[in-house]
């Protein structure tokens, strides 16, 4: 069984075209967790179907046991790992996908209406069998059988598929919410959930720990030592990470000037923001501005429990 003292965050880039990162075929044949000693977490929400192989998907604190046919979804920033039994590999296909996206470009200006679809889609992890979510099943399946062909259209296909799957897990969130409304808290790692998804949705404004605290409902001595214990790095040190992150995203993908990319991110100078940037990247954002490749690489040389993918 892993250890819960620690996560990772592994972060994935989607193709802009398609909209969704496919993870399909022979590659994913593996022994599940070999060497991967954390839970993880990503950020964009997850699903995968297992295609067979046996052993025990961990959500949050929970162990669930895991074979042929079996579904799982996953919201971004949710603590998860995937264990094979000893000495056995197991074959599972995923789709990455930000359902924040595609709520945004279906909406439009109601904000409200995304983000009571966007709360119910990220309340939690969802898994069973491909019969008791059929539907799910069949959708995502049909989006990895597009990404498979990639015919005339594909695209189009793609993204009315993840807009049904999205209101499936809503859907299915909503039924949850109506047979037990009060869940239990989750211990460990899930205690800082709450400040995960408070940085990842306010990390262009001014962080003060008490927020990240009050949003875990812990003491801020309490919330330090829980969040330094499961990312050997300090709050501040995350909230800088993530900011990073969220401007090489900008910096690739517009012709926005180093300093609005910085004011954007939650910086409060460029000088503040240079100087992050090369503590987390390695680079001044001048340098990796023209040649992005850089981004991956760095990544995975990052030494703060962060990982690009798999």
């Amino acid at each position: 069984m892993k250890k819960h003292g620690k996560v990772e965050l592994r972060y994935y880039d989607i193709p802009q075209k398609e909209g969704v990162l496919a993870m399909l075929g022979d590659d994913w044949v593996r022994a599940y967790g070999d060497g991967i000693e954390y839970l993880h977490f990503h950020n964009l929400m997850e699903i995968g179907i297992c295609r067979w192989g046996e052993g025990t998907l961990v959500l949050n604190e929970e162990q669930h046991r895991f074979g042929p046919g079996m579904i799982s979804v996953i919201p971004k920033n949710f603590p998860h790992t995937t264990n094979s039994d000893p000495g056995t590999q197991g074959f599972w296909e995923y789709l990455f996908f930000d359902p924040a996206f595609f709520l945004r470009e279906h909406y439009g200006v109601n904000e409200l209406a995304a983000r009571r679809i966007l709360n119910l889609v990220e309340k939690d992890a969802v898994f069973g069998t491909i019969t008791e979510y059929s539907f799910l099943a069949d959708v995502s399946n049909g989006i990895m059988d597009q990404m498979r062909t990639k015919e005339r259209f594909y695209v189009d296909r793609i993204h009315g598929l993840l807009m049904s799957a999205i209101y499936e897990i809503a859907r299915i969130a909503d039924a949850e919410d109506d047979r037990a409304e009060d869940k239990a808290v989750i211990r460990g790692v899930g205690q800082i959930q709450g400040a995960i998804k408070y940085v990842e949705q306010h990390y262009d404004e001014n962080i003060r720990i008490e927020q990240l605290a009050d949003a875990c409902h812990i003491s801020q001595t309490h919330f330090r030592r829980l969040f330094s214990e499961a990312f050997s790095m300090t709050p501040v040190e995350y909230i800088n990470m993530i900011r990073v992150i969220r401007a090489c995203d900008m910096l690739r993908t517009n012709n926005d000037t180093i300093a609005n990319v910085a004011m954007k991110c939650g910086f409060s100078s460029v000088s503040t923001f240079d100087r992050n940037f090369k503590s987390v990247i390695g680079i001044s954002p001048n340098q990796w501005k023209k040649d992005p490749k850089h981004y991956e690489s760095r990544l995975l040389e990052m030494n703060i429990s962060v990982q690009k993918g798999w």
